[in-house]
């Protein structure tokens, strides 16, 4: 074990603590209602912080190929690559679906669907394939009651090579969802609606094995999830401002934050400069429409407790910028020239992806760990 103060900075903080409390949260959700929990690892895209919340043995959701070839290297058998395929993928997927039985990719056209129809006599294993469902007009997916769907569905059973395993669908919709009313509305819309699609499939001889939705706000909003029998989520292991901001979690439960050290100041702006940049940071705004602006990201002491009303205000590509949401002078106590931060994330799967490896930290704020990580497509 080592100190946080031994570490150079920028780095990547994982407090394990609170990553295991938010895990077992979800956990629970998916045990009351009866449902599989389909983890997404697109966040941390890590075999040992996997471990952890999506066992070997279980199934995951990838949104790389590259993903995908990592877990199943590490023995994963049912991985779902929930994003659209195309044709210059297929090499990669045909690979895939020989080491992993249950590798998955998911289609939400006709025109996908018959490109990969006309493909599938060259694949030597049959590939399973599922079809995205549109639940809140809010990105991808076959409306619930549309032609198209029959249409796909149909065209995917009879072909021999194609095994459709069912339909899944993300109520990406939910990221607009400022309430508790609203999340759970959006919740019930999406169980709701997929399910609409499952029976119409069920009405016109086609059974769907899965019936997966999900989505971080919806998986957790108080609702039970009828008519699914898999629940996918992703951040909620690490949560981040913007989850935060749209009351999903409190900030106190996010597991990640971004180690950094003051380099400098602009005394007659109160600025207090920082070595964590965008390419620490990310680039990403999500709170930008919330309540309350994060900037790029809510600033807190070495011990991870937040500093009420700092935050990164600007960012270039190696200075992050810290203010007061209020203009106040820093604390030189606090912010004193080689004194530590710590920079929770506005969107943890932006952040993780700007760094090879986590530092695991234990309740003492100890580093107990070093986790890598797969990047790439």
């Amino acid at each position: 074990m080592s100190e946080l103060t031994s570490l150079m900075t920028p780095a990547c903080i994982i407090d394990m603590g609170k990553f295991q409390r938010n895990i077992s949260c979800m956990q629970a959700v998916a045990k009351r209602d009866g449902l599989v929990l389909r983890p997404h690892v697109k966040t941390l895209k890590s075999l040992a912080a996997a471990e952890r919340y999506a066992p070997a043995n279980g199934p995951i959701t990838v949104s790389t190929l590259a993903e995908a070839e990592y877990f199943a290297a590490a023995g994963y058998r049912d991985i779902l690559y929930a994003v659209g395929l195309v044709p210059n993928k297929y090499d990669r997927v045909q690979a895939l679906s020989e080491r992993a039985e249950k590798f998955t990719v998911v289609l939400d056209s006709l025109a996908a669907v018959n490109a990969l129809v006309s493909f599938a006599d060259s694949l030597e294993h049959p590939l399973q394939v599922m079809l995205e469902i549109d639940v809140d007009d809010h990105r991808a997916g076959l409306l619930p009651m549309s032609d198209e769907l029959l249409e796909c569905a149909k065209a995917l059973k009879a072909t021999p090579q194609l095994h459709f395993r069912g339909i899944m669908t993300h109520a990406g919709g939910s990221y607009d969802c400022y309430t508790q009313q609203a999340r759970d509305a959006m919740a019930e819309q999406e169980c709701a609606l997929i399910a609409k699609a499952a029976a119409r499939l069920a009405a016109n001889q086609i059974h769907c094995e899965l019936v997966s939705a999900g989505s971080t706000p919806t998986a957790l909003a108080n609702t039970h999830h009828k008519g699914i029998n898999e629940l996918r989520a992703g951040v909620y292991a690490t949560f981040d401002c913007v989850m935060a901001g749209l009351g999903v979690c409190d900030t106190d439960d996010i597991a990640m934050s971004v180690l950094t050290s003051v380099i400098g100041h602009q005394t007659d702006k109160n600025w207090v400069i920082v070595d964590a940049g965008w390419m620490a940071l990310s680039r990403d705004q999500g709170t930008a429409a919330h309540a309350k602006n994060c900037g790029y990201g809510l600033v807190c002491d070495p011990q991870g407790r937040l500093l009420e009303g700092w935050f990164v205000s600007s960012t270039n590509q190696e200075h992050g910028i810290i203010s007061h949401i209020d203009g106040k002078k820093p604390d030189d106590a606090i912010f004193a020239y080689g004194n530590m931060l710590r920079i929770l994330p506005i969107h943890a799967c932006a952040t993780a992806a700007q760094f090879s490896a986590y530092q695991v930290i234990d309740e003492d704020g100890k580093v107990t760990e070093t986790w890598s990580r797969i990047t790439g497509w």
